[in-house]
């Protein structure tokens, strides 16, 4: 029946779209989507000749395209970048069945088994009211599963800001945590000042480098104390300076003037001018 409809759809030019709500609706657009994906993979040159090497750079390209549309909160852009990754996954187990390692069952079983496995506090008899009790239960589970160390799970092609919040929620999981907010604030303060003292003191560009890199762990060790997210904080400044600069480039182009030709001080008007329309 799934596929006269597929079959239909396609031969009339409709896009086969309909409401998700039932059960059986989730497994037909499923369904769907695997026979879509095999068809593909047997009849189009472009995914014939895909490997698991060729979509890893495209699905780290997806993956940042999603987290730009949760930041933007556009919710029609994340349901289609959603789609796209949901796409690169269903790629990477139709290639893992050709060689016979593992397929799409077998992706999704292991991930279900998982998530029982880790969550006792659902699935089993132990207790767990809190989020952060959850978290520290999860990291045991890991241990026991045969991971060497609690930092073993964080992947090293991580971006510096995200791979340095996931280092220090993991190391919060069994306990090595500062107490409060004031410590943190007065390590950062800390760092800053030994930073300070050594571009002061013209120390070797390493050890500057090594202090800088210490202002910036404390500064995302703070952000987590005061709930805020370092990753998607310096993103939203980074959209910020675009939005602005941008607004700038296109005044002095009005203007009739280059920005290369502006002093800063001119440049500032319209910066300023942009600051004051947000």
């Amino acid at each position: 029946m799934l596929r006269h409809l597929l079959r239909e759809s396609q031969a009339r030019g409709i896009p086969y779209f309909y409401t998700m709500t039932t059960m059986e609706e989730k497994k037909a657009a499923f369904e769907r989507l695997l026979i879509i994906m095999d068809e593909l993979r047997e009849r189009c040159p472009w995914d014939k000749k895909q490997t698991m090497e060729s979509l890893r750079h495209l699905t780290i390209e997806e993956t940042y395209e999603l987290a730009d549309a949760i930041l933007d909160k556009d919710m029609d852009n994340i349901r289609k970048e959603l789609g796209d990754l949901l796409l690169h996954i269903v790629f990477y187990a139709r290639i893992g069945s050709e060689t016979q390692h593992f397929d799409i069952t077998q992706v999704i079983h292991s991930l279900c088994d998982k998530l029982i496995q880790r969550h006792p506090h659902i699935y089993g008899d132990v207790k767990a009211d809190t989020e952060q009790q959850v978290k520290e239960n999860w990291e045991k589970i890991k241990m026991k599963e045969g991971h060497k160390s609690v930092l073993a799970g964080v992947p090293q092609s991580l971006p510096s800001v995200v791979k340095a919040s996931r280092i220090q929620e993991k190391a919060r999981a069994v306990g090595f945590d500062w107490d409060n907010q004031q410590q943190v604030w007065d390590k950062v303060q800390e760092e800053l000042g030994e930073l300070k003292s050594e571009i002061d003191s013209g120390a070797p560009k390493e050890k500057v480098e090594s202090e800088f890199g210490d202002v910036l762990f404390a500064l995302i060790n703070y952000a987590r104390f005061i709930d805020v997210n370092a990753e998607d904080a310096l993103e939203r400044t980074n959209k910020k300076f675009i939005r602005r600069f941008q607004y700038l480039e296109e005044e002095a182009r009005k203007a009739g003037r280059k920005l290369d030709e502006m002093s800063l001080q001119e440049m500032d008007v319209y910066w300023n001018k942009a600051k004051t329309l947000e």
